[in-house]
Order: C-alpha cells, then sequence, then structure tokens
C-alpha cells in the first residue's frame, strides 16, 4: 500500500482546489466586482472570509456532521436562502451601475470606493450562498478530511493549507488583473463591468433558487 504523507495531501488539495477555483462562480464574479471598486486587495481579503468559513466548515465535518450538510433539506434551504442572496446582491450591483452611483474616475484614479459589503464578509456570505459548495464539501471535501486526519492534525493542516493557498493564488491574480487593467476604463466600460457581474450573479441566484424548489 503506497503511504501517503503530510506533502502529497498538499499537493493534491492544492491540484483539486484549483481546478476548482477556474471555474466560473460566485466567487470568481464576486472579486471581479470588488477589486474593480477596492483594487487588488479584494482578491485576498474575499478569500480570508472564503477561508474562515471553510476552517469553521472543516471541523464541523471533521467531527461528524457531514450527515446533517447532505440532507435533501438542509441543501434546499442553503439553495434558495443563497439563491436570494445572490438575486439581492446582483441587483445592487446593476442598480449602482446604471445610476452611476460609483465613478470610474475617482475609483480609478487611486480613491477606491468602499460602500456595500466588506470583502471578507463577501467572501463569506458569496461562498454560504452557493449550495454547491456545501455539496462538495460533504462529499469530496469530506473524503479528502477523512484521509487527512489518518495523518493527525499536521494532515488536516497539510490539506487546508494547499485548498486555501490555490484559492489565493488565483483570485489575487484576478483582482490584480482587474485593478491593474481598470486604469484604461471609462465610467461605460466601467458601469458595464458592474452590470454584467450583477446579471451573472442574478442568474445564479435564480438558478439556485429554482434547483431548491426542484430538488437537486
Amino acid at each position: 500500500m503506497v503511504k501517503i504523507g503530510d506533502l502529497e495531501i498538499f499537493i493534491t488539495s492544492f491540484v483539486v482546489a484549483f481546478s476548482g477555483a477556474i471555474m466560473p462562480g460566485p466567487m470568481l464574479t464576486a472579486t471581479i466586482a470588488e477589486s474593480s471598486k477596492r483594487g487588488i486587495k479584494a482578491g485576498p481579503l474575499i478569500v480570508l472570509g472564503h477561508g474562515i468559513l471553510e476552517i469553521i466548515l472543516i471541523l464541523a465535518l471533521a467531527i461528524g456532521m457531514a450527515s446533517i450538510l447532505t440532507q435533501g433539506a438542509v441543501i434546499r434551504t442553503i439553495a434558495l436562502v443563497g439563491g436570494a442572496f445572490l438575486v439581492f446582491l446582483g441587483f445592487t450591483m446593476c442598480r449602482d451601475a446604471l445610476q452611476e452611483r460609483v465613478d470610474a474616475a475617482d475609483i480609478f484614479g487611486g480613491k477606491r470606493e468602499s460602500r456595500g459589503f466588506h470583502p471578507v464578509l463577501s467572501g463569506i456570505f458569496v461562498s454560504l450562498s452557493n449550495p454547491y459548495w456545501t455539496i462538495w464539501w460533504a462529499t469530496v471535501g469530506l473524503s479528502y478530511i477523512t484521509l487527512s486526519l489518518k495523518k493527525g492534525g499536521g494532515g488536516l493542516a497539510s490539506f487546508f493549507f494547499g485548498h486555501i493557498l490555490a484559492d489565493l493564488l488565483w483570485f489575487t491574480f484576478i483582482a490584480a488583473v482587474v485593478a491593474g487593467g481598470s486604469r484604461f476604463f471609462s465610467q461605460k466600460i466601467y458601469s458595464y463591468l458592474i452590470s454584467v457581474c450583477g446579471l451573472l450573479l442574478i442568474g445564479l441566484g435564480v438558478y439556485f433558487i429554482i434547483s431548491g424548489l426542484r430538488g437537486f
């Protein structure tokens, strides 16, 4: 039997998490929207909120809460409540863009707009609002936790840091690209970007709500 060490757990956790991070979803949309308003720091801050929530969930799964999180009623509730939150967040983004409540000249000139949710809170709420995030952790994530716990606390730490590092690198990169290119954005382009992100969140929210009503 091949023995799995902490390094192997770290590397495989990183690869699996990175493959998931690069797929479009609420986290990506939120990172683009926040970094266009707050700069590159929005990426790490969103991941910080995301990571805080994941630490709590990892500990919950490690002590045996997987059976609760995989119940149909729990998943449907997460889908409905989370979907409603995404619709609300997307609506406010579209509203602010259409009414030009944020000024691209100020934002991209160095005076970053800071209204709305703090990025750390956005990282928490956007993660919670995605029912597939919970499903992933109750299935794939739980399998990794079970494997990691065989190596004790060090194995579990290796799993978490490999996982969160993938998110940190990818979403910081996305924030850097958006913030770095923002100097070339006109008010019209900026409003368009925020509107598109808002519509994507609304679309995801509606999809989650429909999925929750129909059952996964």
